[in-house]
């Protein structure tokens, strides 16, 4: 049951239907034929950074003598400041990048997956309860496989849902996650 709720709210983090538009737009200037295997290779180096900060976040809250309680307030602020943008969304200070050519772990690996708001979340599943790393990794796990799937799925969403469609869609999402609360303790 906790893996599962984790799951979800890194699912809602990840943000993939607020990701298509600029995943497409990243890989405008990639061959067609060969924007399948970037989204594949792209999702996989997003998948091992997301693992290794959830093993070795920790340290790095230590080494940087950042408690619980100040992570612990960081972390909900975060989330609800994304929640706000994915439900306000701002046309004047977009998040899409320009990419020419091929893009290569920047932007779409990270930040658009693999980006600070989802590590915050591990750092803070981590630090609550190291002892059920192996539910935490599940649960990115599953969170991951979710965007990935919606991402690769991205082009086909936006056909079948248009523009207005995936922007209702990332706005449910927003409120949902505003909603929800970390209840991975």
């Amino acid at each position: 049951m906790i893996m599962a709720a984790a799951a979800v709210l890194l699912f809602l983090v990840m943000d993939p239907l607020g990701n298509i538009p600029f995943f497409l737009a990243a890989l405008k200037h990639v061959d067609p034929a060969r924007q399948n295997r970037v989204i594949v290779r792209e999702l996989v180096i997003a998948y091992l950074v997301m693992i290794a900060f959830l093993f070795t976040g920790q340290f790095l809250l230590a080494a940087m003598r950042i408690s619980e309680p100040a992570l612990s307030i960081s972390g909900g602020l975060i989330l609800f400041l994304i929640a706000i943008k994915m439900v306000f969304p701002s046309p004047t200070h977009g998040l899409q990048e320009e990419v020419d050519g091929e893009p290569f772990i920047v932007p779409l690996a990270i930040p658009y997956v693999a980006g600070p708001s989802v590590l915050a979340v591990e750092l803070l599943m981590m630090s609550r309860e190291p002892n059920r790393w192996v539910e935490w990794l599940g649960a990115v796990t599953i969170a991951w496989f979710g965007v990935a799937v919606v991402v690769s799925l991205g082009a086909r969403l936006r056909h079948i849902l248009g523009q207005k469609g995936l922007t209702a869609l990332e706005r449910l999402m927003g409120m949902v996650l505003a909603r929800s609360r970390c209840r991975c303790s």
